[in-house]
């Protein structure tokens, strides 16, 4: 894992040898600087999808990564764990590249239609200097309305049939993860990461624990416990997270189980727990 980070590190100054970490045969992602963006998909498939999309200005990258692995074919659509600003920011261009359409949970589809601003970060959950920073990063609504479409309320997803999605509210509202039961592959957003994002030191060095929701823009973290204990009652088998690097068998679902059953001590911040 570790040489994977080094390599990340190399392509975000080398955009021209960006290439995919496989988790799976039809499992990979791409980091984009601190967040993953996820791709469902065999290589050289024309049936994929992409999750998430990064921050602002990874477009190009993002592009080259697929085309990498899947050479000229577009994914059929983009489907957004949440709309943050480090999963949206290169959507519009992705998507007008591509002409493909957006997808979102409808609790979701004010934050990335223009009408609704998320809270501005929170910098008293401590930390480090990512939480120090957070009222600073951009919380502005974006506007995808030329893209976005609502995802159904029933937990299907558009070109995935072998998985699901489960809301998972409590870092957004419309917060979704993605879930394919036959071999418990888990892509799970921010509803829990890998990662903790709140220290810059940790996201650098990339030491792999299992950590709640990164606390500084989580807006319900009654809803967010609910969320990490639905997920760990799946005992995932691999889980790719929005931050952090995947983690996969006993060890995730023993630190998984840890964090649903200890979620008011490990994740939610002194001055928030009530």
């Amino acid at each position: 894992m570790d040489k994977d980070f080094e390599k990340h590190l190399q392509e975000d100054w080398h955009m021209g040898h960006a290439v995919t970490n496989d988790v799976l045969h039809d499992i990979a992602y791409y980091r984009t600087l601190i967040v993953n963006v996820g791709m469902i998909g065999a290589p050289d498939s024309e049936e994929w999808v992409l999750v998430d999309a990064g921050i602002e200005n990874y477009a190009k990258r993002i592009i080259h990564a697929a085309e990498n692995r899947f050479g000229e074919a577009p994914p059929r659509a983009i489907i957004l764990t949440h709309g943050h600003f480090d999963h949206v920011g290169s959507a519009d261009e992705l998507a007008k590249h591509w002409n493909i359409p957006i997808y979102v949970h409808p609790d979701e589809m004010g934050y990335v239609n223009g009408t609704t601003d998320y809270p501005v970060g929170d910098s008293t959950v401590g930390g480090g200097l990512f939480a120090l920073v957070s009222p600073f990063f951009p919380t502005k609504a974006v506007d995808l309305s030329d893209w976005i479409k609502p995802l159904p309320r029933d937990g299907t997803l558009p070109y995935l049939d072998d998985w699901k999605y489960i809301h998972t509210p409590g870092h957004t509202p419309g917060h979704i993860s993605l879930f394919r039961e036959k071999d418990k592959t888990l892509i799970a957003g921010d509803a829990f990461i890998t990662v903790q994002q709140e220290s810059s030191l940790a996201v650098f060095i990339q030491h792999q624990k299992v950590h709640g929701p990164p606390a500084y823009f989580t807006q319900d973290w009654h809803c967010a416990e609910q969320s990490v204990q639905t997920l760990a009652a799946l005992q995932p088998e691999i889980a790719v997270t929005g931050h952090g690097l995947p983690m996969e068998g006993e060890l995730l679902r023993e630190q998984l189980d840890e964090l649903a059953e200890r979620f008011y001590e490990l994740a939610i911040p002194k001055h928030k727990k009530q």
